[in-house]
């Protein structure tokens, strides 16, 4: 029996599960030659249009830019960047509808175009002295994603490391309308075949395996002239049927292989790359040509010139439609991509980006309006045409209770969203529609989930870091510890005998200190006591010479006195007694307020308790006193005389 790649060589075909035959309808713009349009007025270039990560910026609002010329970097191995498809000015950088079914804000840059169309400076590369990695490199610095598809990569793709038995040129335009490649190949072969030998450079399989519907005679013939000298290139026509330019399915219908579930082409040993995208790689590396422009299919029963257009990426649909002469009805529709997998565009100046193939702008007759969805029927007509063999049905009951175990239990990311079992559903069930938000769904649960991983591992780290550090302080501490014990052992007694004869001297010291100190404060207090006891004794002695003898007359009878009562003599003395003692106790009261004052003692203000009975008496009343006394023992001496 033959082997797998000796069926392959005799040309054997295989077949896919499922698939529909839709009205092609390609007649009225695949007969016809590329129209390249002119220069609009502006020019919308979303910053992120493949599978990825948006590159930094590079441009500023104002800056003139040239044709070519890199408006973002890629900085990371799933950003590519994007280019000024001509030159100009950038006059805004902000959100702008993107060209997606949800037709949410992006951010986008706003291209002037000034009408040169001048080019930065080239550097094309010759492949034969060109290493892998330079090819590589140029691949991602020109920008270029899978232009068939979701928009991957095209350098994660031309640079796997794994073998590689089929590189499979995807040629197969299989939906309704579309056009675009079909075109390409007829006008562009041997560049489409040079992008294919930098392609096989790069990844170097067994052969090289080109598909396209039969169809497309007159792209197969040229496809056919540009690899006759290439040996192990096969081109396949394969049968018209919807939807054999799914990757998987082509595949399937190329190699007999399946792709398993949840895995990717090279786990079998295959890559698949779209024919636009190895025109594209051969301009890139020959000429140094950035993804500046692509091939659109402009079609529809409301344009009087529908025809395949070399369109600017940012053009914007509006321009393409009426440069086809776009005639407005008042319940059209305008949808990007083909009346399978395509949406419906709410803004006409949405752009043109690098995997967009087709603008569709068919009258109210030609694609009739949706009509109503009704039960489910259970006809499994849907299950008949699915080519990835699932479940539609399933899927939609599913996706309508929100199961997303259920969903990965039957495979709904395996769904290509081809449309087929929507195309024949007799309830007019917008299966695909259903399909799409429960895989957005899913996809934001899994982003919630891997923040909530993040953030745990984070916390788990910062714990784990508290503690090491818990730790490291802990072990440096029981070091600093032993190192103290370890010293005060070597040191002995003698440091503890030294450290107590220090304290002893110490303490003698102060105490000699101390009565030396006390004396000198104790003497300073005594003279100060001296000196008030002087100064109240002087104000008494000036008091008693101040008294005139006349004024002790007057205050006493004008009797005659002849000798001294022995009685008054001695009350005139005890006077005397108690003022002196008076004086002196004053004058002991300002000695103890100059002492306090002196050595800052507020407590010392206070007078200690002295035994006098009664309050200290003023000197000079203590002398007139006393005079009295004197004066009436002296009359009291007289009378008895008498």
């Amino acid at each position: 029996m033959p082997s797998l790649f000796q069926q392959i060589q005799a040309g054997k075909l295989w077949d896919f599960h499922g698939g529909i035959h839709p009205p092609t309808r390609k007649a009225q713009t695949a007969q016809k030659p590329i129209g390249v349009m002119p220069l609009p007025d502006r020019l919308y270039i979303p910053i992120r249009q493949h599978i990825g990560v948006a590159g930094t910026l590079l441009v500023s609002t104002g800056q003139r830019v040239l044709k070519g010329q890199p408006l973002t970097s890629a900085d990371n191995s799933m950003a590519v960047p994007v280019h000024a498809p001509t030159s100009g000015i950038i006059a805004a950088i902000g959100e702008h509808t993107s060209a997606h079914p949800s037709a949410l804000p992006e951010l986008a840059i706003t291209l002037s175009p000034d009408g040169l169309d001048e080019w930065r400076v080239q550097y094309p590369l010759n492949l034969a002295t060109t290493d892998k990695l330079s090819l590589l490199e140029r691949i991602q610095e020109s920008g270029i994603a899978g232009m068939g598809g979701a928009g991957f990569p095209a350098h994660l793709k031309a640079g796997l490391t794994q073998p590689v038995d089929y590189l499979i040129i995807n040629a197969v335009e299989c939906e309704p309308y579309i056009s675009a490649d079909d075109a390409l190949m007829q006008e562009g072969a041997i560049t489409i075949v040079k992008g294919i030998d930098i392609l096989a450079k790069l990844l170097n399989p067994k052969a090289v395996l080109i598909g396209i519907e039969d169809d497309k005679p007159i792209a197969s013939a040229a496809l056919k002239a540009a690899c006759s000298q290439r040996e192990h290139y096969y081109i396949r026509d394969v049968p018209t049927k919807y939807p054999s330019g799914g990757e998987k399915q082509l595949i399937q219908l190329l190699t007999a292989k399946e792709v398993p579930a949840g895995r990717r082409p090279i786990d079998i040993g295959i890559v698949m790359l779209n024919i636009g995208t190895a025109f594209a790689i051969a301009q890139a590396v020959l000429d140094d040509q950035p993804l500046l422009s692509r091939v659109v299919t402009v079609t529809g029963e409301t344009l009087r010139q529908p025809q395949n257009v070399l369109a600017l990426i940012g053009t914007p649909v509006i321009d393409l439609l009426n440069f086809c002469g776009y005639q407005r009805q008042t319940a059209e529709k305008v949808i990007m991509g083909g009346p399978m997998m395509g949406f419906t565009l709410p803004d006409l100046t949405v752009p043109i980006i690098k995997t967009t193939n087709c603008i569709l702008a068919p009258s109210v007759a030609e694609l009739p309006a949706d009509g109503n969805e009704t039960d489910c029927i259970r006809c499994s007509a849907c299950a008949d045409v699915c080519p990835a063999s699932l479940l539609p049905q399933q899927l939609l009951w599913y996706s309508k209770a929100k199961d997303p175990a259920k969903l990965d239990e039957y495979n709904l990311f395996d769904c290509i969203e081809c449309g087929a079992c929507a195309y024949v559903c007799p309830s007019e069930i917008p299966l695909v529609q259903y399909y799409r938000v429960a895989k957005a769904d899913i996809r934001e649960q899994q982003r919630e989930a891997v923040k909530a991983e993040q953030a745990k591992a984070r916390f788990e780290a910062r714990n784990a870091r508290l503690e090491w550090d818990k730790q490291q302080r802990m072990a440096r501490n029981q070091k600093l510890a032993q190192a103290r014990e370890q010293a005060q052992q070597n040191n002995g007694s003698s440091n503890a005998v030294a450290d107590a004869l220090a304290r002893i001297k110490a303490k003698q010291a102060e105490q000699q200190a101390l009565p030396a100190e006390r004396e000198h404060i104790l003497a300073e207090r005594e003279a100060k006591k001296q000196q008030a006891r002087d100064y109240q004794a002087a104000k008494a002695t000036e008091t008693v010479q101040a008294i005139k003898p006349e004024q002790l007359v007057a205050e006493t009878p004008s009797e005659p006195i002849d000798k001294p009562d022995k009685g008054a003599a001695v009350a005139a003395a005890v006077a005397r007694a108690k003022a002196r003692k008076a004086a002196q106790a004053a004058a002991d009261q300002q000695a103890q307020i100059a002492d306090a004052e002196q050595t800052k003692q507020p407590e010392a203000i206070v007078p200690e308790t002295v035994a006098v009975e009664h309050p200290p008496a003023d000197p000079r009343k203590a002398a007139i006193a006393a005079a009295i006394a004197r004066a009436k023992a002296k009359k009291q001496a007289d009378s008895e005389t008498t």
